[in-house]
This record gives structure tokens, C-alpha cells and sequence, in this order.
């Protein structure tokens, strides 16, 4: 769905999505290089469980959330990719709603 337009490849690194390797260009942000990857399901949302994924790519939306090296709530779009990163779904399940 996504491809770049850049034909300049830069530099590979790995990073890890869900445990799965990927190699991708070293400047690109998290957003970039998962839709690049064919991943836009980034998250889910509190209320619905909906997925979401990136929106704007400039950090005003919050759609593009996911858990970085540990961390939750990371805008994938304001974020460089690095050698090594570990990248999760931001999985947030509302329990009330599932007890009802």
C-alpha cells in the first residue's frame, strides 16, 4: 500500500516488530518504516478496542501510539528508528467492558 518516492536507499538496520526482524532504511521515523513494512495496525483503542494507526505523520493526531522499547504511548511519527529497537502493538483492553 505504502511505498517510498525516495529512490535513494540509505543505510539498513534491523528493528523488531512484534519479534519479527525488519530491515529498514536508518532514516526513517517508526511510522515510515512499519507502513513502509506493510504494518498499519499500531493500536487499539481504549473504548472499542478499535485499530488505529498513523494519521497526520506530524504528532498532532495521536493515532500512531505504539510501545517502543518498553514504553508505552510513543507517537511512532516523532520517532527515529535505531538499530535494534523493539517495537510493540499498544494493546489497551477496556475490562469493563468485557465483563458486561
Amino acid at each position: 500500500m505504502f511505498r517510498s518516492i525516495n529512490n535513494n536507499q540509505s543505510e539498513l538496520i534491523t528493528i523488531y516488530f512484534e519479534g519479527k526482524a525488519l530491515r529498514v532504511q536508518k532514516d526513517l521515523n517508526v511510522a515510515t518504516a512499519l507502513l513502509e513494512a506493510g504494518i498499519s495496525n499500531f493500536r487499539e483503542t481504549t473504548i472499542k478496542n478499535e485499530n488505529r494507526g498513523p494519521y497526520c505523520m506530524m504528532g498532532v493526531c495521536f493515532d500512531c501510539l505504539i510501545n517502543i522499547d518498553g514504553m508505552d504511548n510513543q507517537q511512532s511519527c516523532m520517532v527515529k528508528v535505531s538499530d535494534g529497537m523493539k517495537i510493540n502493538r499498544q494493546i489497551t483492553r477496556n475490562t469493563s467492558q468485557d465483563e458486561q
